[in-house]
């Protein structure tokens, strides 16, 4: 036990994340055999099965959730030393950035910060992870991810705003009731597209409770990136914020309205581990990530 192999902590945490043999041989860009062997020589190093086969992978037992929280945080340590000791070149690293992006993110974001990466770092690699904002502390802080881009506060982690936002209303341009004003009683008549509040976008539900009012909903969807495909044609409302809501529009057949009652506007951010700071790779990503993102918006 006192002379265990870095490489086999290293599986062992991109196992635990992967959650499959399969995913973590593409990602230590190894073989299937040899991140099964790995995973032979850690059940006996520590006398446990560490996972077990289910019908979605593989599931860690109790003592490889003990063992996740203390190698994740140890790795990200000693990997961090080992960049920060040597000389960072953008024009030719061949790293692996990963960042987690909610839908919106992608569909915002992922174009200008790959642009960038593109002049600045052709050779590198960037893996997106769909956010879960209830995780965003434990991915930062386990080197899940090195950056995650969200509106709401990260505990523990930096930050940077990026842009500020409002919510608007998007509708099909040819709605038979609203043209080019949206009146309360129109808003809460008419039926609506919710879009599930994991997303981090409750803000208006908030306020509608506030006032002791409530949407009438028709459909529950989980991302924002089906409106463009359900909502021309159709009678029903929804709520997003208004860059993304300005590219919609652009596709033809919706609209934008400014809501009828306040809702506060509200600030997008990128969060990285404080550690990261000692990473000049890492600090260059989440320069450029930052840049690439506020310059895009002027």
């Amino acid at each position: 036990m006192s002379h265990i192999d870095l490489n086999l902590i290293r599986t062992f945490v991109t196992l635990y994340e992967a959650r499959s043999v399969t995913l973590a041989a593409e990602r230590l860009f190894v073989t299937q055999p040899s991140v099964s062997y790995g995973l032979a020589r850690l059940r006996e190093l520590f006398d446990d099965a560490l996972f077990s086969r289910t019908r979605d992978g593989i599931q860690p037992t109790h003592l490889a959730d003990e063992l996740y929280r203390e190698f994740s945080e140890s790795l990200t340590r000693i990997e961090n030393a080992v960049h920060s000791t040597r000389r960072f070149d953008p024009a030719t690293t061949e790293r692996r950035f990963r960042i987690a992006l909610s839908d919106l993110g992608e569909m915002g974001f992922l174009p200008l910060i790959l642009a960038r990466l593109n002049r600045e770092a052709p050779e590198a690699e960037v893996e997106v992870l769909p956010l879960q904002v209830d995780q965003a502390g434990d991915w930062l802080s386990s080197g899940k991810v090195d950056a995650l881009i969200c509106r709401k506060n990260v505990p523990g982690a930096r930050s940077q705003v990026l842009i500020r936002e409002r919510y608007v209303c998007l509708l099909s341009d040819r709605h038979p009731r609203i043209d080019e004003l949206l009146s309360l009683e129109q808003f809460l008549a008419e039926r609506h597209i919710a879009v599930t509040r994991a997303t981090g976008h409750g803000s208006v539900e908030d306020v509608l409770k506030q006032m002791n009012l409530q949407r009438r909903i028709s459909l529950h969807v989980p991302h924002f990136s089906v409106l463009p495909k359900v909502l021309p044609g159709t009678e029903l409302l929804a709520v997003l914020p208004a860059q993304i809501a300005r590219l919609f529009t652009l596709e033809g057949g919706l609209k934008q309205l400014e809501l009828p009652f306040p809702v506060g506007e509200f600030e997008v951010s990128l969060h990285w581990h404080p550690n990261s700071d000692s990473s000049a790779a890492l600090r260059w990503f989440c320069q450029t990530v930052a840049g690439a993102i506020i310059d895009g918006q002027m």
